[in-house]
């Protein structure tokens, strides 16, 4: 068991006090003194709303010093806290909080911030056994899981402790002067990181629009996440007009797939910032492999880094046995435990203290971890999993639509897109837009079919199955894409 529970190291951190900036926001800069008492309000307004141990808070909140006060002061009342993806239709919002959790938005965040300080240390009140964060996965098997950590497990976390930091985030810490953030603050990419930049001594600087490469040189940010679409045209930029991007420092680098000549070409363009890593909602991250390492041996260009020394992996084939090459389950002390209220899909996943990742892995000789494929259908857009079986499902309820398949294929914007190849009704001629709005009403834009390709009959394999590899090959057929 932690010696100290989640967020007490953050809290004592900030309550240490001084002038240092930690949080940059336009003209204005909070210090962690400032910072401190900004949050020992905001957890006396959400005590005074009920809010405690057992007690859901759901936030939807952009990047301001008052979101990132609320994301700490609801961790350290002991709350179930949960962010609320702006991007999810209506349909998958029955799938967040009930009407008895607590919302709290930017407007009554600002409002929270405003209860009077009684000056007293604010000491985390999380219990060890109880939720403290549900993070909720994009809706795309039509409904959101929402993969549930404990307050046990958030402080079994490496971010705010120097003494645990693995070889590969002790080198990014150095580089974390100037943490561009984005987005919201209760994303669990964007808070992880923003930890590790306080506990790095650096700060947090709240990015403004226009997006890369224009908000690296405005912000002088030294470090910042950025998607494999983004990468892509990051590095397209520099070559046909560069901007002045020399305060970067590093850029974390995951999600969809990265081919190594695409990963060589980034670090050749941009220097060597480039922090490539996988993981996933369910365990943090996996892996991660350094600009240095990737420098000294090409070879690990192909990969996506090693495991820290307390992430345990296997590899196993389709009966569960160990194997070189096969599917990777992976073990950490801060990994989700379950899938909130969905009791079938966390024994699919949550195996025995593993998770299954359900990717196809080998480890080499180095201890690199090489990603090989999936076992399951999915489409990896902006970071979101995308699942083929859905959007093939809805496609085929429209009544020009006998047959519907769903590939995906890389892609310099998003990472990966979705692409359809539909087979006629007879005597029907699919409408391309119709289909598009069908699927985005259904499971949201990420899921929308960037191309719908009208197709006499689909390929099958030796066993008579629907090969999906070979559609990606089909050049014959009717595009029925929407201009």
């Amino acid at each position: 068991m932690p010696a100290e529970i989640w967020p007490q190291p953050v809290l004592d951190l900030l309550a240490a006090g001084d002038d240092r900036p930690v949080f940059e926001e336009g003209d204005r800069t909070v210090t962690t003194a400032q910072m401190s008492r900004l949050i020992r309000r905001v957890a006396a307004g959400l005590r005074d709303a009920g809010a405690g141990p057992g007690v859901g808070v759901a936030l939807r909140l952009g990047v301001t010093a008052e979101a990132f006060a609320t994301v700490i002061a609801a961790f350290a009342v002991g709350a179930r806290v949960s962010g609320i993806r702006p991007d999810l239709t209506p349909a998958h919002r029955t799938g967040q909080p009930d009407e008895h959790t607590l919302l709290v938005d930017d407007a009554r965040a600002a409002e929270l911030a405003g209860t009077p300080d009684d000056g007293r240390t604010l000491i985390a009140a999380g219990r060890p056994d109880d939720v403290a964060r549900i993070t909720w996965t994009s809706g795309s098997t039509g409904r959101p899981k929402g993969c549930a950590q404990t307050y046990a497990a958030m402080s079994a976390a490496w971010a705010p402790y120097p003494d645990r930091w693995p070889p590969a985030i002790a080198d990014l810490a150095t580089r974390l002067q100037r943490y561009l953030v984005f987005g919201s603050l209760s994303s669990q990419v964007m808070l992880e990181y923003g930890i590790l930049t306080l506990a790095a001594g650096g700060t947090l600087v709240a990015a403004r629009p226009p997006g890369f490469p224009g908000m690296i040189a405005r912000h002088r940010a030294t470090a910042s996440v950025i998607t494999v679409g983004k990468l892509h045209q990051l590095v397209h930029d520099q070559r046909a007009d560069p901007v002045d991007l020399s305060s970067l420092r590093a850029l974390l680098v995951s999600g969809s797939p990265l081919a190594p000549g695409r990963l060589a070409e980034a670090l050749d363009v941009l220097g060597p910032v480039i922090f490539h890593g996988y993981g996933q909602t369910e365990t943090g991250m996996i892996t991660m492999v350094t600009p240095a390492e990737m420098l000294a041996s090409p070879a690990t260009l192909a990969s996506v880094g090693r495991p820290p020394a307390v992430t345990e992996l296997s590899i196993r084939d389709a009966d569960g046995r160990p194997a070189t090459e096969g599917e990777l389950f992976v073990r950490t002390p801060a990994q989700a435990a379950a899938y909130w209220a969905d009791p079938a899909e966390s024994a699919a996943v949550f195996v025995d203290g593993w998770v299954r990742t359900r990717d196809l892995a080998r480890l080499d000789s180095d201890g690199y971890l090489h990603l090989l494929g999936r076992t399951r259908d999915v489409i990896i857009v902006q970071a979101n999993l995308v699942y083929a079986g859905p959007i093939e499902r809805v496609l085929a309820t429209d009544p020009t639509v006998a047959e519907a398949y769903v590939v995906g294929r890389p892609d310099d914007v998003t990472g990966e897109a979705v692409h359809a190849y539909v087979v006629p009704a007879a005597g029907r001629a699919p409408d391309a837009g119709r289909l598009r709005a069908l699927v985005e009403e259904a499971l949201g834009e990420p899921s929308t079919p960037q191309t719908i390709r009208s197709i006499d009959r689909v390929p099958v394999g030796p066993t008579g199955k629907p090969d999906k590899r070979a559609l990606t090959r089909v050049t014959t057929g009717d595009d029925v894409t929407a201009a």
